[in-house]
């Protein structure tokens, strides 16, 4: 497979995975990268699991992963698929401009991070940079991601949840009842009920609906969502 860029900076020939659990995303995806780049090809997955079986079944040079998915969550998906295929660039793909949504993603092994904002040529920059070796992320993200780093912006308290908890916090606050945050996730419902507590104690919220509104103050999650 050829993969040297082209007069224009692309990447002559690719095979991609695009992986979102909304129907309307993939296409769009779709659309905007045939009309840039008519020579790579690109195959879907609705879910993690979908994924992972494309992956055992077919060899991609980069997936594009939504990081917000019911069942398996996009980073979980990510942890998977970097563990059985080591040289598989991946791009995640969120609707999500906060920086600790990126920094997440990077430490789990992503080589780039993209905003469902962003315009055709990010995209199409954003995968021919990776798949040359480097990392992408956005220079306004990047900025925010350093400053984070460096204690200079605080950080919210959500920032020091595990990446479990964080998932628990969102797929609470997005409706989601401990039952089926259980199933989603493969654990007991108590073990949900634990992580709730835990991230109740460290955000120091004292009931269920403190924590839905401090979600959805913090834009971690949008009214109508549900995992």
């Amino acid at each position: 497979m050829n993969s040297t860029p082209n007069p224009k900076g692309e990447v002559a020939s690719l095979r991609i995975l695009l992986v979102d659990d909304h129907a309307i995303v993939r296409e769009g995806l779709k659309r905007m990268l045939s009309a840039t780049a008519p020579q790579w090809t690109m195959d879907e997955a609705s879910d993690g699991h979908e994924a992972l079986a494309r992956l055992q079944q077919q060899r991609y040079d980069v997936a594009i992963l939504d990081i917000s998915m019911p069942g398996m969550s996009g980073l979980d998906l990510l942890r998977r698929a970097r563990a059985d295929h080591p040289s598989l660039r991946v791009l995640m793909l969120s609707m999500h401009t906060e920086e600790l949504y990126a920094m997440r993603a990077f430490k789990a092994g992503a080589n780039g991070y993209v905003t469902k904002d962003s315009s055709t040529r990010q995209l199409v920059e954003a995968i021919s940079k990776v798949i040359a070796g480097g990392t992408y992320v956005s220079p306004c993200l990047a900025e925010r991601m350093v400053l984070a780093l460096n204690g200079a912006s605080g950080g919210p308290r959500h920032a020091q949840l595990s990446d479990r908890e964080f998932d628990v916090l969102r797929r609470l606050a997005g409706g989601s009842r401990p039952s089926e945050i259980g199933a989603a996730l493969h654990i007991s419902t108590k073990t949900v009920s634990t992580h709730k507590s835990r991230i109740m104690e460290r955000l120091l919220l004292p009931n269920t609906a403190a924590l839905i509104r401090y979600a959805l103050e913090q834009g971690l999650v949008q009214r109508q969502e549900k995992a």
